[in-house]
Parts: structure tokens; sequence; C-alpha cells
């Protein structure tokens, strides 16, 4: 390996903050004791906002995937139908997860370069509501807001919308954990019934913190929603949160990160942070159409803000790339997922970045591929650079 620090550039885990790390060393203190309620309390609180919501956040000591199934278990029953979209791997995933757990899914096929369609959703929903039943089949919609396989966002004011305009009362179950403070997302204004999110990304912490934002309408399913739950259910903690405890021991170290986090993220403000994601994906395309590669998104309203899919042409193996990117460069680039193994790589601009880190990152992309024998054009990282001076 060569010298240096090691350049983490896949769309999480990200690159954790130098005062991350350090709050994240602090000493353990009683989880049942005032100094504890008070740090739970004032982050409860400070979660709200970015998650653009007035309701509560409920946080786990989990993974995004465990935050999928809490929202699942929390607000739906055994047997219940639920419309799904095809947006790539983690849109896959959290459909097998649903089956799994005794829910039908009817999967809306995409091809992993767009979005979930608003207006297939509708009539999807309109036709469920012509089916002469005396209740809607369909208690969920389940969407990913930005699929972090393909760099593919989804529009999900536009899905409410739909919802809303055919008049249909489905639950809509929005996965953020790739663009939970990266990206604008607005709970509360689009509408959004749990809004599922993770640590490891946009909020620049280490794995380990899950978090559902729910709604008033998601707290309602959840008196009457009969899925085993356990240590998933909302109640006990919201219960606990109340005073500021959890029913269970917390990750009291990742609170202390979250705590130094969000101060970075209120100083930057997140108007700003999202234009700086912007900004960074925007120079990143500029990059991939001056190598004279394709995107993999191919709507340009649902480009991601968070990561770049980058496609390469036959026969050429993205695999090969990102590992000649790794042996001389000591940079980490992300890999094809599922249907796209090997067909693309996946550049990381999201959390704790500059642009000094894109230009690097650029520059590590631009001589691996020459490396790796892929014909490109040497313009995309000029083309980059010259996207940022001009922004």
């Amino acid at each position: 390996m060569p010298g240096g620090r090691h350049h983490l550039q896949i769309p999480g885990p990200t690159n954790v903050p130098d005062r991350v790390l350090r709050a994240l060393a602090a000493p353990t203190i009683d989880h049942r004791g005032p100094e504890f309620a008070a740090l739970a309390l004032d982050l409860l609180e400070r979660l709200k906002t970015v998650f653009a919501t007035r309701g509560p956040v409920i946080v786990y000591p989990s993974s995004g995937t465990g935050a999928w199934e809490a929202a699942l278990v929390n607000t739906l029953s055994p047997g219940d139908r639920v419309l799904a979209c095809e947006t790539g791997h983690f849109a896959t995933l959290w459909r097998d997860m649903a089956e799994k757990l005794g829910l039908r899914v009817e999967f809306l096929p995409g091809d992993w370069r767009h979005g979930a369609d608003p207006d297939a959703i509708a009539e999807r929903l309109t036709a469920d509501l012509a089916a002469g039943s005396s209740e809607p089949a369909f208690a969920a919609v389940m969407v990913v807001h930005n699929e972090t396989s393909t760099g593919v966002r989804s529009r999900v004011a536009e899905i409410r919308a739909a919802l809303d305009r055919v008049r249909h009362p489905a639950l809509l179950l929005v996965d953020t954990i790739s663009s939970l403070a990266s990206m604008d997302h607005r709970h509360d204004e689009w509408g959004v019934d749990v809004t599922v999110g993770c640590s490891q990304k946009g909020l620049m912490l280490p794995p380990g913190l899950g978090f559902n934002a729910v709604s008033e309408k998601a707290l309602e399913a959840a008196r009457s929603a009969r899925l085993p739950r356990s240590y998933w259910d909302w109640g006990p903690i919201l219960n606990a949160n109340r005073d500021g405890y959890f029913p269970y021991t917390p990750p009291t170290n990742l609170l202390y990160g979250l705590r130094e986090a969000l101060a970075l993220l209120e100083e930057e403000g997140l108007p700003a942070v999202f234009a700086r994601h912007d900004r960074h994906a925007e120079a990143t395309r500029r990059a991939v159409r001056g190598w004279g590669l394709e995107i993999l998104c191919a709507d340009p309203r649902e480009y991601s803000s968070s990561l770049t899919a980058v496609l390469l042409p036959e026969p050429h193996d993205a695999d090969k790339v990102r590992r000649i990117v790794l042996e001389r460069f000591d940079m980490s680039l992300g890999t094809g997922l599922g249907r796209l193994a090997g067909r693309v790589f996946r550049i990381g601009h999201l959390g704790h970045f500059d642009d000094i880190s894109l230009a690097g990152t650029l520059c590590g992309v631009e001589m691996g591929l020459a490396a790796a024998g892929v014909p490109i054009e040497r313009g995309g990282v000029q083309a980059a650079l010259a996207s940022l001076e001009a922004s």
C-alpha cells in the first residue's frame, strides 16, 4: 500500500470527522442517571430538525436494516399487502424482508436506472380502490428515497402527491439511509409516515444507530398492527424517551458522537449541507461525462447528490478498476451490487467531504480507469474542477 491515509470513497460508511472520533472516546456514563437523561432529551429534540419533523424520532442500537424492520413490524399485520418499487438492490432487499415477515408484496418492476414512478404508483393504487373491496388492499407503499446501489433518487414529494390525488389511505414508508443529512427530505411536509435512517452516511458516524421518524398516522397504525415485535416495539421506547431513557442499554458513546455530528450540521446549516452535496455531485457527473463514460441514473431529475454510479462499457470490469484504485492509490470505491456486479463502480461524495477531497478522489478514479485499460478521454478531472470553480 502507498503511504498516507486510506481514502474511503464508498457511499457509506463514510469518513468520520476528527471531532466526532474524539467525542466517541469519552468515558461512558450511567445510562440511568440524570446526565444521560439530559443528553438523550437534547438529542431526541435536535434530531427532529434533521428529519424535518415535529413528531418523535425513535433511535435504535442497530443498522439501517434494523430500522427497516422496525418500520414494518410496528405498522403492519400478517398478510397485509404492500406496494413496493424496484429501484435497485436495497429496494429488493427491503422487499425480501417484508415477505419474510409474512407481508404480501407487489413489486412494481424497474430497470435500476430510474426512481419509483409516481404515475405508476397512482395507477396501481387507483386500480386498488376500484377493485370493489370494502377496504383498499394496500396497507403501505415502500419507497427508497436514494437507492445506494444505483445513485438514483425517487421523487418522494411527487409520490405523496400521487397518493393524495387518488385519495388512497396507504401508509408511506421511506428509506432515507443514504440521503438523510445529505439530500433534502421533509418528513412532515411530504406526508411521510415512517422515515428510515441510519448513522453511518450523512450523519458522519460509525455504523450502529438506526432511526424511525414517525407520523401520527403511523402511531395510530401501531396500535392495531399485529406483526410480532419486541425489541423493535415503538411503545416502550417512546414511553422511556419521555424522561430521557431507553428500555434497554443504549449505545452511549455513539450518542456522544451523534451530539458532535449534529453540532457540525448545525454549524454549517442544513441548506448549506444540501447545497454542498448538490455541488459535489454535479462536479462528479461532469467528470464522468468528461471521461466519455455513462452515468447509471438515466433521468437528470433523479440524480443522487450522495453518490454517482458509473457504468463501464463492455467488456470492461468495474471490479478491476476498483482493485487497481485500491492497490495503487489506497482508495476504496463502491462495488456494483446485485445485477450491477462488475458493471458499475460507485463514487461516494457524502458526509464529511470538501472540494479538495473530491478533487483527489476524481484524480484517483481517472488514473485507475487509465491503468485498467478503460478507454477514456482525459478531460474528466478538469471538467470537475471547472464546475467547482464556477460554483
